[in-house]
């Protein structure tokens, strides 16, 4: 049974990974207070994020391919500088933020733990142990242990069967919609559709399916080689024809692979929401102000197991989540100032792209000083990704369908449409929660 597990594991590539880290820290935080606040009211957007975000991550998925470069490379070649300003300018700020958020989240979840450490040390520790790892490791090695910490997701699930439901509220909630029109409901709609798609993973997407075709060139070419010297002969011809089957296929794994990681992290949203909104909402438990209390408020309905269950998940999650966070913005500032680098070289081959890394996760740490509560920021990040989304998306949307950059592979008509449905959802609701706010 696990040899089968790895084998299909080995078998997965950045998908399964971007959506496992779409339910870092700070979606365990957004999706446990709405189910908290809401009870099952909010089970319904999984229906709706589930398509939406595997289109978007798809189109990601397809301009890496493309391009075998990241997105912010793609922009600096075919676009105005102003285009990859605004891009920056909506995306860094968020990025850090949800390193910060999700470092103290990790450190208050130990904490509640081992209350006899203080949770900045966990804090600290986690920073360094992730530094550790994200420096050192191989690529290769990186990516197979974030494929395994995705498991530590699957203990979500386990939780609502401690709680035992009532299924036919649940099927009523799921498939018949629930809006409040106040400004606390459409803020945590922005912040589930917010920390569900997320920019951070359209870059990390776009990078690593770059990555993996760059890999897969340099050993056609080292194969090339192999039947020069053999007395063997491939034309040019042969070996764009062998390019072009190569690229079929690949794009054939990128949508399995995308459509199982984002199947993986709407799994895990539904059965967050189930969990709190039975659990929680069910208890008159209607505020989460801290982590610990996410953790702790399951306590007296499922016993002990369930609680060490969601520490563990969101100290998990938290592992698998900080390293795509870090390695997205690096990705976007090297490739803004031209510096050489990628998660394949070593620190030494690639001092500036690991500097970025290093500095946004000790910033994200020293946010555990401002005062903000973990969830609060947890929640803020979410918000603020909803807010800035639309922005990035249209960006998305306008170079999948650049024939100059994507040739004949700009999207087909069911990618467009969800794309354009994702941008203009995620706009209204923006707008509609900043309308909201100004005039109540």
């Amino acid at each position: 049974m696990f040899k089968k597990v790895k084998k299909f594991l080995k078998a997965l590539g950045p998908g399964i990974v971007t959506g496992a880290s779409d339910d870092d820290p700070s979606g365990i935080a957004t999706y446990s207070q709405a189910g908290a606040k809401y009870g099952l009211a909010t089970l319904w957007t999984v229906i709706i994020t589930f398509p939406l975000m595997t289109a978007i991550q798809e189109i990601c998925a397809r301009i890496g391919l493309i391009t075998t470069v990241g997105l912010t490379t793609t922009l600096k070649k075919h676009y105005p500088k102003w285009v990859l300003y605004l891009m920056i300018i909506f995306s860094v700020p968020a990025i850090v933020l949800n390193i910060g958020a999700d470092i103290a989240g990790m450190g208050a979840v130990a904490h509640l733990i081992f209350p006899a450490v203080h949770a900045i040390v966990f804090s600290v520790l986690f920073t360094g142990i992730l530094l550790f790892f994200i420096i050192y490791l191989p690529y290769s090695t990186f990516v197979s242990v974030l494929k395994y910490l995705c498991l530590t997701l699957m203990l979500y699930i386990v939780v609502p069967f401690f709680t035992r439901p009532d299924w036919t509220a649940v099927m009523k909630a799921t498939f018949i919609p629930t809006i409040k029109w106040n400004k606390e409901f459409i803020g945590m709609l922005v912040a589930i559709l917010g920390t569900t798609i997320s920019p951070y993973l359209f870059f990390w997407q776009t990078a690593m399916e770059a990555e993996d075709v760059k890999s897969l060139k340099r050993q056609m070419m080292v194969n090339k080689r192999l039947v020069s010297i053999n007395g063997g002969k491939l034309t040019g011809k042969d070996h764009k024809k062998k390019e072009n089957r190569l690229l079929g296929l690949l794009i054939s794994k990128m949508s399995l692979d995308v459509n199982l990681g984002m199947l993986l992290s709407n799994m895990i949203m539904f059965f967050t929401i189930l969990a709190t909104g039975t659990a929680l909402y069910n208890q008159g438990i209607h505020q989460i102000d801290t982590v610990e209390q996410a953790a702790k408020a399951l306590e007296p309905v499922a016993g002990k197991a369930s609680y060490l269950l969601f520490a563990l998940g969101v100290i998990g999650t938290g592992f698998l989540a900080i390293p795509v966070l870090s390695g997205s913005l690096s990705y976007i500032i090297s490739e803004t100032f031209g510096w050489k680098g990628n998660l394949d070289r070593k620190f030494n081959q690639a001092k500036p792209f690991y500097a970025v890394i290093i500095i946004s996760v000790i910033l994200g740490l020293l946010m555990n000083y401002i005062g903000i509560s973990p969830v609060d920021a947890l929640l803020y990040t979410a918000i603020l990704y909803g807010v800035t989304s639309p922005v990035i998306i249209a960006i998305l949307l306008h170079i999948s369908n650049n024939r100059k950059v994507m040739g004949e592979y700009t999207n087909g008509r069911v990618s467009n449409i969800l794309g354009l449905l994702t941008f203009l959802l995620m706009a209204v609701s923006a707008i509609f929660l900043i309308y909201l706010q100004f005039t109540s």
